[in-house]
């Protein structure tokens, strides 16, 4: 497989289903990225901190926090993203918190329809266009995006505004969101998927609403803890004569049939969602660890690398 390209972007977005290590992946991503000297954001969305203590750091909250060297975590939630864009809007605190902070304004704003999502997109979008002394804040953004369903909901919002909302602020806020989302060299979305039954059907209705409701352009399939297929099938044949053997050699062949079995099932779904989805598949091996902390994020990052290998070298200039 051709090296992946996907560190030259501007803006990832990593989602897949709950439970199956997008945020591990999100991680992964960005420090290889921020070891090839690119400065790197990633941003959860309203989420119970992941990224920061996966790196070994505090939480970040709302404002940006540096985790490791070029890189750096925040976790948007939708009242501070809310208090950002009301402040860039009307430039002047008292006057935010006369309209923001009114009781009577507050109440219609919550009952607009996915502002909350808007705010906090917007947030992660404006953070991938900011520019200071003339060049990006960040050379890359990474979206560790809510599951499947949620994500989906949250990147279809500034689409489904264009079609509703009448020229104006919000409207024009909706333009250029919607036209960085559907950018092919600023913007590309990755699924993470289980080699299992209920991940690769969730994997597989993903990418068919990225591909026709979102016209997000698509990075890869990343298949995490894809099991070693360590034994051929009369290999596996041999160890089933031998479980009723008497211990040690009974349990042992016990357990490596069950490898074995696990195998062939990862096996059998990493080949259907080869089938029904049309994206360089990367597989992430099953780590055996003890703590899930850096030194994993780092083993994963590894078996990343390989497959993006052709990634462009880091900006001139960056540290």
């Amino acid at each position: 497989m051709p090296g992946l390209a996907l560190l030259d972007r501007r803006l990832l977005v990593v989602t897949g289903k709950g439970g199956v290590g997008k945020s591990t992946i999100a991680t992964a991503l960005a420090l290889l990225a921020a070891r090839r000297g690119r400065r790197v954001l990633v941003c959860e969305v309203n989420a119970q901190e992941r990224v920061a203590p996966l790196l070994g750091a505090p939480p970040a909250g709302f404002e940006t926090r540096q985790a490791l060297p070029n890189l750096f975590t925040a976790n948007v939630t939708p009242a501070e993203a809310m208090r950002e864009y009301g402040l860039m809007t009307l430039r002047f605190k008292t006057l935010y918190d006369a309209v923001f902070e009114n009781r009577v304004v507050r109440y219609f704003l919550r009952a607009v329809p996915s502002l909350s999502e808007l705010v906090m997109l917007g947030k992660v979008l404006h953070e991938v266009r900011t520019e200071e002394h003339g060049r990006p804040r960040w050379d890359l953004v990474v979206l560790d995006a809510p599951a499947t369903g949620h994500a989906v909901q949250l990147l279809r919002v500034p689409g489904a505004l264009l079609e509703t909302v009448p020229p104006g602020p919000l409207r024009r806020d909706a333009e250029w969101m919607h036209a960085l989302l559907v950018d092919p060299r600023k913007t590309s979305l990755q699924i993470v998927t289980l080699p299992e039954e209920m991940p690769v059907n969730e994997a597989i209705e993903l990418e068919a609403a990225v591909r026709t409701v979102l016209g997000v352009a698509r990075g890869a399939l990343f298949v995490n803890a894809m099991p070693e297929a360590r034994f051929t099938p009369g290999e596996t044949s041999v160890l089933s004569d031998l479980v009723a053997a008497a211990p040690p050699l009974g349990p042992a062949a016990a357990a490596a049939r069950l490898q074995a079995l696990r195998a062939e099932q990862a096996g059998r779904y990493l080949a259907r969602a080869r089938a029904a989805i049309d994206l360089p598949a990367v597989l992430v091996p099953l780590l055996a660890r003890e703590r899930w902390d850096l030194g994993a994020v780092e083993a994963v990052a590894a078996a990343l690398e390989p497959a993006l290998a052709g990634a462009s070298p880091p900006p001139a200039g960056r540290r």
